[in-house]
């Protein structure tokens, strides 16, 4: 909420510039803020050379599959210019070694087959364009980042001597052919998210420097010393982790002059923290830092038939475009705050992957990311992750080591699916002035939910609802949709309605505790010990024998005063595939501020849950979303936590295990059926009473059916209570019927069997008149009507006195 308020703090201050006109903007920066469709505090701070990065990689693999891309004007236009004219004045791109089949180079691994060659044709547009170009070396023939630093194929059987040269004789040949191109290179960086000491293959920081050295002699050699050296690592969430990367490059004397970091909000933790770790870094060593790679997607929605690699946000921001703005925004700021003008800019990663078609289309659009590399991944690149098996035509998929396909980026990209820009793609031009957008609805936070099968389901009271202003707060919710209607393992939809009148929407899964796969976490509850986890920080003990969960060991954690930790372990040869992260944890007296998550990690991709401690015993379940595992089986698990001095509690029984595959989809057909027939009753024959029934009972049949997997018992208690409705249904009476209660004027009531007989009446014949002997007729009326209550009392009465004549005759 601090930072929301900051934000709510600074967004006003610019409406009240707008409205006064007395906003004073600094040298170098137009008279603002300006109206626009979305708002942007202007960023403090940002230096005459500021950075306005974009990594677009992808690029040429795009283009190649028939991509287009329009300008701010609507018109289709060249990508380069695009952003050059939306503030973009920098370009980072990627260079892989050998990036093919070993046995036919014309078969790429994708995501945009970038070598050296195409890196330098990427460099050369840009230049044209106007921008100057970060040379974002991988060392490695595909993706590069932690947990993944493979050696090039060619490098794989090199000492590491020969790998120093190798790589040193790389770097150099590579920048004097962009060189000779004329690519405009003002940053070289050395490997790339080398988080934990390993590029090129190699592991441990004395020959990791080694070979970060030989790339940055490289630089000086071949470009000179104004072209800058920069060095690329990530989690800069994780407690001393950068402080420990940057002690490690100085002991060593790593020749560097910009510290770069990732940071995505959704896995990196808060701009402050940034701030702050950066900072260090800068101050220290006296270091220039920036940020290579941020994004934030502007919708959940997919756009091309492959999943996004984020399909659901909990943070600060909304999955709309004022919420990617604000993203970015906030992470320039971050930087320009940074000591003594030493944060230089930041860099959006992959801004143009949008698709290749729609999602509808995606067979097709299959062939042109297996043709052109304008996906993740090829399956060529099963060569890259499985050197040993490789690749062949026959290969089965089930066999596959990576999930292949098309971009997981798309609803992160700052154009539309058709190559339009979104307005959030002019951040950089706003950052300068700010913007202000009128008061609109932007998002309202969809809260998501995961429990275990009989586990209670409590939807949150709160959500967060953002606006076109730029601010955003919680809001009462009432949900329309009764929790006890879920039933049974599945995914279920709930919604709700804010204090506002907002719709909001809740997404509940229930899993199936035996369906729970094998626990990969080694030593998961301490028991053997402290390998092989590790941990850095201050106030916890690993494999200690106070408050476990279960067994007799814990991680138990206490301080008098203020303290921070983190644990973690590596595991490897995890299976690809989707996994969730679990741990138990209990303790007390936290501060209001203090902090604590459990993280898994693997490629690019981070996932969390935070928790709290409220008491002895009161043990907490901390559970992750999914995170896709890839071929290399490297996944990092954390648990970060930051407490007031007094705060104790104990950490047990952690857990990373298989989603389990999707059940066989409930049969709902009998429940259509239902629904079908009840939509079809003429509702004006039926009483309201009935009808409130049966609403009551479509209602719950509408929740199970627009539930995305519901359970069979949701399913099944549905069918059960509309069938029960339908039959209940109850006929309004016929008005044309004679009244049953209440006196009544035989002279006046035509329809009155007793009425006076008219002078025809004869006519008819005496077996039409009542009371005669056709057999058909009434009894004559006397002129009142008893009540029906009473009749029915009567002629119960008479029953009961009937019956017990009866039983005393047969006794008798």
């Amino acid at each position: 909420m601090a930072g929301r308020t900051r934000r709510a703090a600074v967004v006003a201050a610019a409406s009240a510039a707008l409205v006064g006109g007395a906003l004073v903007a600094p040298a170098g920066a137009d008279d603002g803020p300006v109206d626009a469709g979305i708002t942007v505090p202007r960023v403090e701070g940002m230096g005459e050379d500021w950075i306005n990065g974009a990594d677009f990689s992808s690029v040429l693999s795009l283009e190649e599959s028939g991509v287009t891309f329009r300008d701010l004007t609507g018109n289709e236009a060249d990508l380069f210019e695009v952003l050059a004219d939306a503030g973009v004045n920098w370009a980072r791109v990627r260079v892989w070694n050998e990036p093919h089949l070993e046995a036919d180079p014309t078969k790429g691994y994708g995501a945009g087959n970038v070598d050296a060659d195409r890196a330098t044709e990427i460099g050369v547009r840009a230049t044209d364009a106007g921008m100057r170009v970060l040379v974002n070396f991988h060392y490695s023939d595909f993706w590069a980042h932690p947990g993944q630093q493979y050696a090039p194929r060619a490098w794989r059987e090199l000492s590491h001597e020969e790998r120093v040269e190798a790589l040193y004789d790389y770097t150099a040949e590579t920048l004097e052919q962009m060189e000779a191109a004329g690519v405009d290179v003002g940053m070289v960086q050395i490997g790339n998210e080398t988080t934990n000491g390993e590029i090129a293959g190699t592991r441990g920081w004395d020959q990791t420097a080694e070979l970060f050295d030989a790339g940055s002699r490289a630089v000086r050699d071949t470009l000179g010393d104004d072209v800058k050296v920069a060095v690329h690592f990530t989690n800069p969430e994780r407690a001393g982790q950068y402080a420990s990367v940057a002690r490690e490059l100085d002991e060593r004397d790593v020749d560097y002059d910009v510290f770069l970091s990732s940071y995505y909000a959704f896995w990196h933790g808060t701009p402050e923290n940034l701030t702050s770790v950066l900072d260090h870094v800068a101050t220290t060593y006296d270091k220039e830092v920036a940020v290579a790679e941020t994004s934030w997607a502007y919708t959940l929605e997919d756009g091309d038939g492959y999943p996004n690699s984020v399909r659901s946000v909990d943070g600060p921001y909304s999955a709309s475009v004022q919420g990617q703005a604000l993203a970015v925004r906030d992470v320039m700021q971050a930087v320009a705050n940074v000591s003594d003008g030493r944060g230089i800019g930041t860099f959006y990663w992959e801004p143009a992957w949008v698709p290749v078609g729609p999602p509808e289309d995606v067979e097709e659009n299959w062939e042109l990311w297996q043709r052109d590399g304008s996906g993740w991944a090829t399956t060529y690149s099963q060569e890259f992750y499985d050197p040993t098996g490789g690749w062949s035509e026959d290969l089965d998929p089930a066999d596959w080591a990576d999930d292949f396909g098309g971009s997981g980026w798309d609803n992160q990209a700052l154009f539309a699916h058709d190559g339009t820009p979104l307005e959030s793609l002019r951040v950089y031009e706003y950052a300068r002035t700010g913007s202000v957008a009128p008061r609109e609805l932007d998002a309202v936070s969809s809260p998501q939910l995961s429990v275990l099968e009989g586990e209670p389901v409590l939807l949150p009271e709160t959500v967060s609802v953002s606006y076109t202003d730029g601010t955003t707060e919680e809001q009462g919710v009432i949900w329309l949709d009764s929790t006890d209607w879920i039933l049974g393992a599945g995914t279920y939809t709930v919604r709700g309605t804010t204090e506002a009148g907002h719709a909001v929407t809740a997404t509940v899964t229930v899993r199936s505790e035996g369906a729970e796969g094998v626990n990969r976490v080694v030593n998961p509850g301490f028991e053997d010990g402290v390998e092989p986890w590790t941990g850095s920080g201050t106030g916890y003990t690993i494999s200690s024998t106070s408050d476990p969960h279960e067994g007799a060991r814990s991680a138990h954690f206490y301080s008098a005063t203020s303290y921070s930790f983190s644990i973690e372990q590596v595991l490897r040869d995890v299976p690809p595939g989707e996994y969730r992260l679990s741990a138990v944890a209990h303790g007390g007296d936290a501060g209001p501020e203090d902090a604590m998550s459990i993280s898994a990690a693997s490629g690019i991709s981070t996932v969390s849950a935070d928790f709290t401690i409220d008491g002895w015993q009161s043990w907490q379940h901390p559970q992750t979303e999914p995170i896709t595992v890839g071929a290399d089986g490297v996944v990092t698990i954390r648990a970060d936590l930051s407490l007031s001095g007094g705060a104790w509690g104990a950490l047990d029984t952690f857990s990373l295990v298989a989603v389990a595959e999707d059940a066989a989809p409930a049969d709902t057909t009998a429940l259509v059926e239902l629904v079908t027939a009840a939509e079809a009753l003429d509702r004006e024959a039926y009483t309201e009473e009935s009808l409130a029934v049966l609403d009551s009972a479509l209602t719950r049949a509408g929740f199970v059916l627009d539930s995305p997997a519901p359970g069979q018992a949701s399913v099944d208690a549905a069918v059960l209570e509309l069938q029960a409705a339908l039959d209940a249904l109850a006929e309004r009476p016929d008005p044309t019927d004679p009244p049953t209660d209440g006196p009544t004027d035989p002279s006046t009531d035509p329809t009155d069997p007793v009425a006076p007989p008219t002078e025809d009446a004869d006519a008819e014949g005496p077996a039409d008149r009542p009371g005669t002997g056709g057999g058909n007729g009434e009894l004559p009326r006397t002129g009142v009507t008893l009540p029906l209550l009473t009749v029915t009392l009567l002629l119960g009465l008479g029953a009961t006195v009937l019956v017990a004549r009866r039983r005393v005759s047969g006794q008798e």
